[in-house]
């Protein structure tokens, strides 16, 4: 059973569905593993949590 982690800041329920939806059928695709097999761990932080070039991805300009 294949397991692909993502690191992320949050995000709402249809990005997720999107992004878990579009890595279980590339990884699919290319690997030529059925779908069904793969499982998909979404480890979501708040953004005072991340930091990006030294900066608080909170804080940054977007």
């Amino acid at each position: 059973m294949p397991v692909i982690k993502v690191e992320c800041s949050d995000m709402d329920v249809e990005k997720k569905e999107k992004l878990i939806k579009a890595l279980t059928q590339a990884a699919s695709t290319i690997m030529e593993i059925p779908e069904a097999a793969y499982v998909v761990l979404l480890n979501e932080m708040s953004k005072d949590n991340i930091g990006v070039g030294g900066e608080m991805l909170s804080k940054k300009q977007h």
